[in-house]
C-alpha cells in the first residue's frame, strides 16, 4: 500500500474547494457546448439557403432559435428569417414578428440597426397617406439614435428625406438628402440621395439647384441607374422649361408607320418609358417596345381610362369595373358608370371621376375606399408629387392636388394663352413634373399645352398651326420631352418635339 509522505498530502481547504469548482466549471462547459452547436446550426442553415433549400434553411435557423436564444448568432438569424419573408417569400406580414423580437429581446445587438430599417421600411410601403408615416419615421429616427455609426444609418437618412418629401416639409426633407450623401459619401446611397435631393429642389422652385445636382449624379455615379434617371430628368426640364421651342409636328411615330392601328383611344407611360396604346377595335391594350406593339393584359371592351401602377402593370378601366394584368376577376368600383377619368397615384390608390358624381372616389390598395370633395371632373393624371392633376371643365380650372386630394394650385383655363379653350379632353404628366393637357373649344380650338410643376405656362400649340387633322383623344409625355398623340380617326400615333 503506497503511503503519501505528510510533504505530498493536499490542504484539507482544497479538498473541500473541488466540489464547487467541478460545478463551477459545468456552466461554462455547457455554454461553450451550446455555443458551438449554435455556431453550427447557423452556418448549416447558411449552406442550405446558399443551395436554395429554403425549407431546410429556415427550420434549421428556428431550431437555432430554440436551443440557443442567448447565442450570438440569434439577433442575426431573426434578421435573415425577416429578410427571407420579405425578398423571397413576399410576406411581408410574416417578417414583423422576427423583427419584433430582434428589437424587444437584442436591441443591443448591431443587428439591430438593420432590423429597425426593414421595419420602418415595412411601415412606409403600408402607407396609404402622408400621414400613415409616422410610425416608420420613429423607426428611421430609433436607427439613428441608437446606432449612430452603423451602415444603415444612410439608408435611414435617405427614407425621412422621402417620408419628411411626402409630407410636404421640403426644409427637412433637403437636409436629410444632404446628410445621407455627405455622411456616407462612397456608399450605394449616395447617388440615390443626390438624385432625391434634386427633386426636392425641383418642388422647392429651384430649377438651377436641380439641374447642377442631377448633374452631379452624373458626374459621380455615371454608371448608377440614377445616372441614367437624371439624363433624361435634366434634359426634359431644359427643353420645356428653359429653351421651351415652337412644338414641331414631327408625323407619324414611329417613323413611317400609317395606318398600322385598330382606332387607338387611349395612351399611357409605363415606369420603364414604354407606351401603353388602347386599340378600340381589338378592345385590348399593347405595349410599344422598340417600335414593335405586343397585347398585353385581358380584352377588356368598353376601357374608359388606361393606367400603368408603379410597379409596371397594365390598369383598364371599363364600365363594368376594374380590369388589372395581375388579377383574375374584375373589381367593382362601387356603381361607378360613367368613368371620365382615373389615376393611380404613387401610394397605389386608384383615384376616380364619375361624370354624375361631383366628388372623386379614392380605392385603396388595400381595398378601402374613400370619397374626397371636388367638382365634377373630366381628366385626371398623378403627378410625382403623390397628387393628382385635374381638369374641372364645369369651373374651367385645372387644379394641382397634394396626396390628400386638396387643391395646392388652381390654373383658369386659358391663363397666359393668346386665347381661352374650353374644354380638357386627356391630361398626361411625366416623372419630372410636366403636365401636358390635350384641350378643345373656345378662340383656342384644338391643341395641346403643357404647364410647369407650379403650374405655369411652358409650351402650347393649336393643331392647326400644326397642321394635324384628326381625331385626337389621348396623349402621352415622352422621355426625350416629346409629345405622342393618339389619332382615332386616322390609326396611328403623330409626334410633336
Amino acid at each position: 500500500m503506497l503511503v503519501l509522505s505528510p510533504w505530498f498530502r493536499p490542504p484539507a481547504a482544497l479538498l473541500c474547494a473541488l466540489p464547487a469548482m467541478a460545478l463551477a466549471q459545468a456552466p461554462t462547459q455547457a455554454s461553450a457546448q451550446d455555443g458551438d452547436l449554435a455556431d453550427r446550426l447557423y452556418h448549416s442553415g447558411e449552406r442550405a439557403y446558399a443551395s436554395k433549400a429554403y425549407k431546410e434553411a429556415t427550420d434549421t435557423w428556428e431550431q437555432l432559435l430554440q436551443t440557443s436564444p442567448r447565442s450570438e448568432f440569434a439577433p442575426l438569424v431573426l434578421l435573415r428569417l425577416a429578410r427571407h419573408q420579405v425578398e423571397v417569400e413576399h410576406k411581408p406580414e410574416a417578417a414583423k414578428p422576427y423583427l419584433d423580437r430582434l428589437r424587444s429581446e437584442y436591441i443591443k445587438a448591431p443587428e439591430a440597426a438593420d432590423g429597425l430599417l426593414l421595419h420602418g421600411q415595412l411601415l412606409a410601403q403600408e402607407a396609404r397617406r402622408p400621414a400613415d408615416l409616422k410610425d416608420a419615421m420613429a423607426e428611421f429616427n430609433r436607427v439613428l439614435d441608437l446606432f449612430p455609426d452603423a451602415s444603415a444609418c444612410a439608408e435611414a437618412r435617405l427614407e425621412l428625406a422621402r417620408a419628411w418629401r411626402d409630407q410636404g416639409q421640403w426644409g427637412r426633407a433637403l437636409q436629410q438628402a444632404i446628410d445621407a450623401f455627405r455622411l456616407h459619401s462612397g456608399s450605394a446611397v449616395a447617388p440615390r440621395a443626390m438624385f432625391e435631393a434634386a427633386e426636392i429642389l425641383d418642388q422647392m422652385g429651384d430649377l438651377p439647384g436641380c439641374l447642377r445636382m442631377l448633374q452631379r449624379v452624373r458626374s459621380e455615379a455615371p454608371q448608377s441607374p440614377e445616372a441614367q434617371e437624371a439624363a433624361w430628368r435634366m434634359a426634359v426640364r431644359v427643353k420645356h422649361r428653359l429653351q421651351k421651342p415652337p412644338f414641331r409636328n414631327e408625323g407619324p411615330w414611329p417613323a413611317g408607320r400609317t395606318k398600322w392601328l385598330k382606332t387607338p383611344t387611349l395612351l399611357s407611360l409605363a415606369p420603364d418609358g414604354d407606351l401603353l396604346v388602347f386599340q378600340n377595335d381589338l378592345d385590348r391594350a399593347f405595349r410599344l417596345h422598340a417600335a414593335e406593339a405586343g397585347p398585353l393584359g385581358p380584352p377588356a371592351p368598353g376601357t374608359r381610362a388606361l393606367l400603368a401602377s408603379p410597379k409596371g402593370a397594365l390598369w383598364m378601366l371599363t364600365k363594368n369595373g376594374l380590369v388589372r394584368e395581375d388579377a383574375a376577376a374584375v373589381q367593382p368600383l362601387g356603381g361607378l358608370g360613367a368613368i371620365s377619368g382615373a389615376a393611380l397615384d404613387r401610394w397605389g390608390s386608384l383615384w376616380v371621376a364619375d361624370a354624375k358624381t361631383p366628388a372623386l372616389t379614392v380605392f385603396a390598395a388595400d381595398g378601402g375606399s374613400r370619397t374626397v370633395a371636388s367638382p365634377t371632373l373630366n381628366a385626371l393624371a398623378p403627378l410625382p408629387s403623390g397628387g393628382l392633376a385635374v381638369a374641372a371643365d364645369a369651373d374651367r380650372k385645372l387644379l394641382f392636388l397634394d396626396a390628400e386630394g386638396q387643391p395646392r394650385i388652381v390654373v383658369p383655363y386659358g391663363k397666359d394663352l393668346p386665347a381661352p379653350f374650353r374644354t380638357v379632353t386627356a391630361l398626361a404628366a411625366d416623372g419630372a413634373g410636366q403636365v401636358a393637357a390635350l384641350v378643345d373649344g373656345g378662340d383656342f380650338g384644338e391643341g395641346v399645352v403643357i404647364f410647369g410643376p407650379d403650374g405655369a405656362l411652358l409650351r402650347q400649340a393649336t393643331f392647326k398651326a400644326l397642321g394635324i387633322s384628326g381625331r385626337i383623344t389621348s396623349l402621352a409625355l415622352d422621355r426625350s420631352g416629346g409629345l405622342i398623340l393618339c389619332d382615332r380617326r386616322n390609326d396611328l400615333l403623330i409626334r410633336l418635339n
